[in-house]
């Protein structure tokens, strides 16, 4: 656990993170303006707790931002992950990145970067692979500048995507 000079603290998540993740979650899906692309049950988030690391941000003891972490196998019932796995099904012992979100309030602080970091510490040389919209160039510049490079493309329900890779 770190703490930036900002007071934000850079975890691991645990369960009692699960209603903040969530929380933030909701707030940005599609249809509340936001950009994810799938919306995890709390099952889920604790099954996913358990078996890799979810870095978390907290300020003041709430979740302003995560980073998720997951095996290849896990939420194998989700559509676009499966899409995605069809045209780079990655290294045998790759993970997915994410998805990573980031409250509105707190954006633009670095949280990506330093959740990104707290995550790499705890899969060292690991491949992770991960989606993006084609049509989202921030996140598509954010993704280049932490190092990911675009290894793949597919389309899922008429959105084309982005796969990127990055070994940890």
């Amino acid at each position: 656990m770190t703490q930036t000079p900002t007071e934000i603290e850079i975890a691991e998540a645990t369960t009692g993170d699960i209603d903040g993740i969530l929380d933030l979650q909701a707030r940005n899906q599609p249809d509340q303006g936001g950009t994810l692309s799938h919306s995890f049950s709390r099952h889920d988030m604790a099954t996913m707790i358990a078996a890799m690391p979810v870095i978390v941000a907290r300020r003041a003891g709430r979740v302003i931002g995560y980073l998720m972490s997951s095996l290849l196998t896990a939420n194998s019932d989700v559509a676009i992950l499966r899409a995605m796995l069809a045209v780079y099904p990655g290294a045998p012992d790759a993970y997915v990145y994410g998805p990573i979100c980031v409250d509105a309030d707190e954006r633009g602080q670095g949280l990506p970067r330093t959740m990104f970091a707290a995550l790499r510490k705890r899969l060292p040389g690991r491949e992770g692979i991960l989606f993006i919209r084609q049509d989202n160039a921030a996140s598509l510049k954010a993704h280049a500048n932490l190092g990911m490079q675009t290894v793949a493309a597919f389309t899922h329900q008429g959105v084309a995507y982005n796969v990127l890779s990055y070994t940890g």
